[in-house]
């Protein structure tokens, strides 16, 4: 069996400890970092999703509302009934697209699992290395 003796000192020791710790924080807090990052992003898609849909209904309510309005009341339809239908029409596809956005920023997970993963590995490692 190979045993090995450290001539360092105890106060060498920990001065290790503490440079190695410190690294060590320094790398969790930067792969913290990346991994929010990453997350954020998705959710931001998910927000532009809902911006893009309200910009949508938005545009297509200006330039359909008008033309359908028009040509259901050139098919006999009151002009306040028309534009009622057209309205609710639009409504409701722009209703499914804020919905789409929002269920895709709701189910996105902004907790950095791996980070929470290596620090308890870290952990259970720095407390190996001062039994």
């Amino acid at each position: 069996m190979d045993q090995r003796t450290d001539e360092r000192s105890i106060g060498q020791l920990f001065s290790d400890l503490s440079r190695q710790l410190s690294t060590l924080v320094r790398q969790e807090i930067a792969l913290a970092r990346v991994e929010m990052t990453s997350r954020v992003t998705s959710a931001g898609r998910g927000a532009a999703m809902v911006g893009a849909g309200g910009a949508l209904v938005y545009a297509g309510a200006l330039a359909v509302v008008a033309a359908i309005v028009l040509l259901l009341i050139q098919g006999g339809i009151d002009p306040w009934l028309a534009a009622l239908i057209v309205g609710i029409v639009i409504a409701a596809i722009g209703g499914v697209l804020v919905m789409t956005g929002r269920s895709t920023i709701a189910s996105t997970d902004l907790t950095p699992r791996r980070t929470i993963e290596t620090i308890r590995d870290d952990t259970e490692w720095a407390k190996e290395q001062t039994k």
